[in-house]
């Protein structure tokens, strides 16, 4: 028995120190070294003087690049996650970054990063993150970046983009949350959008983007976990519809449009409401009661319409500052 015990115990080590040696001498996947060194020739000083050595993944000298992680798939190392953010890269869209097909995270947030995304993004299928706020990229977004279906949270606000929103987002079933803010977006929301299950979160907010919230509900049963809706700052029309008390997590920014008509009674049944903001609208008639005796309501702002002398505010109308709609990851 003891002999035994004993054969198992020398087993179980000897095969740990075969995975051991399996992981130290594991090497990064040619296809990644030869991507990443592209991009180190293409990016600012502040990039390559944090990436020394020529295996972003590091060696038995050298750690790994700063804001590369690895991870072991076999008898190769592959680039997982790249997080170059806040370091003045300038330039176009480093198109190497496509051919790490491994990549779970791409975040080159808040750099200098001009010209289109690249149609070629549409290859990393095993993304789940693409954060590229606060550049300069422009032109219209490519309809491929709908092919990246493990992706959750997707954040291209403050660029310039233009262009419509591809209805190919709705490909997106993963997809969590969606900022599309403080762009030059054109045309009307795709509907289509609606059928993201998943979806909490959706910001167009500060764009130049038409039409009427009923167009965007015109799908049954849409939208059914959002709960933060930014349509503030664009030029949408019509009256609200009764259909939006179907969403029953709903939050509602839908400052400075052009939507007209009285306040349906039946909003005032979604049950999560914390902030309803109405201002400078087009807005007429008495707000309902029932807004008043929401258990949950605390910000409702209604200047700048035509509302009656007896409709009143609720909380105290505050700027929405950049940290109250840019959600990090």
């Amino acid at each position: 028995m003891a002999l035994h015990l004993s054969l198992s115990l020398i087993f179980r080590i000897y095969a740990l120190l075969l995975l051991l040696i399996n992981v130290s001498f594991a090497k990064t996947l040619k296809r990644d070294v030869k991507a990443l060194n592209e991009i180190k020739r293409l990016v600012g000083w502040r990039v390559v003087y944090s990436w020394v050595g020529d295996d972003p993944c590091g060696d038995k000298n050298l750690p790994p690049w700063s804001g590369v992680t690895c991870s072991t798939v076999g008898n190769y190392r592959v680039v997982v996650k790249l997080e170059v953010f806040s370091m003045s890269i300038v330039g176009k869209f480093p198109t190497a970054v496509t051919k790490l097909l491994d990549l779970t995270v791409l975040d080159l947030h808040n750099n200098k990063l001009t010209g289109p995304v690249p149609s070629e993004i549409g290859r990393l299928k095993r993304l789940k993150t693409l954060n590229l706020r606060w550049n300069k990229l422009q032109h219209a977004l490519p309809p491929e970046i709908g092919g990246l279906k493990s992706l959750t949270y997707l954040c291209l606000s403050f660029n310039n983009f233009k262009g419509d929103i591809p209805k190919e987002l709705a490909n997106l079933h993963e997809l969590q949350d969606l900022h599309l803010q403080e762009n030059q977006f054109t045309g009307r929301i795709p509907a289509e959008l609606g059928t993201l299950q998943k979806l909490r979160h959706l910001d167009v907010g500060s764009n130049q983007l038409v039409g009427s919230i009923s167009d965007l509900l015109r799908i049954q049963g849409c939208f059914p976990a959002l709960r933060n809706l930014f349509l503030n700052n664009n030029y949408f029309t019509g009256e609200l519809p009764n259909k939006l008390a179907n969403l029953t997590n709903l939050e509602m920014y839908l400052s400075f449009n052009k939507l007209t008509g009285a306040i349906p009674s039946a909003l005032a049944n979604i049950p999560r409401l914390t902030n309803l903001h109405l201002d400078h609208n087009l807005f007429s008639g008495s707000i309902p009661v029932a807004f008043y005796k929401h258990p949950n309501l605390k910000d409702m702002y209604i200047e700048g319409n035509a509302f009656k002398t007896d409709a009143k505010a609720i909380g105290t109308h505050k700027v929405l500052k950049l940290s109250d709609t840019d959600i990090l990851v």
